[in-house]
């Protein structure tokens, strides 16, 4: 896969243009743009995530933020010691990461929150010059089978290579690691498919990573 670098006027996948042009008419306030990573430029730890919710980093132009899928995520980041508040509201709330950065596999908002095959192959250059970025002992956490099959296509490599579960750790052909988890999404809180002991369980997984590698 060629990389290539995060590019705010990108508008390479037609249907998610058009949407997003639609969105701003509906919301003239909202970011309604590609979505830029967000954290630490020399971060060991990347969290990967599906695409911009709509009334979440959509409208606030930041992973995760004013989303409901983003209470978790950043309230465990915090605990863990990667981020200086357990919220994120928006882009001037003075929240920084620390040793992490936050991206998605998709970095447009998708109609009903599903982007299609073609348009995450599409915007798998951005994230695999995200990785390339990366030093060599990162972890890299995905949220969700469609976030962890992103990064194996941005590393070249078959879906076939490293099979998704939750809190289960793979070796790249580089060195690094790879961690998955379960999305932070409603659906699954709820549902309690994942709880907060589950991911911090993970996190707890990811901070020895970070310790051993070194």
């Amino acid at each position: 896969m060629t990389a290539t670098p995060f590019a705010q006027d990108c508008r390479q996948c037609p249907r998610l243009a058009d949407f997003l042009c639609t969105v701003k008419q509906q919301y003239p306030a909202y970011h309604a743009l590609p979505v830029a990573p967000f954290g630490d430029a020399a971060a060991r730890l990347l969290v990967v995530g599906l695409a911009p919710g709509m009334h979440g980093a959509n409208a606030t132009g930041r992973p995760f933020t004013g989303d409901y899928a983003g209470l978790l995520l950043y309230e465990t980041l915090h605990t863990f010691g990667f981020g200086n508040s357990p919220v994120s509201t928006s882009l001037d709330d003075g929240l920084l990461l620390r040793n992490c950065r936050i991206t998605n596999a998709v970095k447009c908002l998708p109609p009903q929150n599903k982007p299609t095959p073609g348009e995450i192959k599409q915007c798998n250059a951005y994230l695999s010059a995200e990785l390339q970025t990366l030093p060599p002992d990162a972890v890299i956490l995905a949220l969700g089978t469609i976030a962890h099959q992103a990064v194996l296509k941005a590393y070249g490599l078959k879906a076939s290579y490293a099979r998704f579960g939750h809190n289960v750790q793979h070796r790249l052909p580089d060195g690094r690691m790879l961690v998955d988890s379960y999305h932070t999404s409603r659906y699954n809180i709820q549902t309690k498919r994942l709880t907060q002991a589950m991911f911090h369980e993970v996190f707890a997984a990811i901070k020895q990573l970070l310790l051993t590698e070194q």
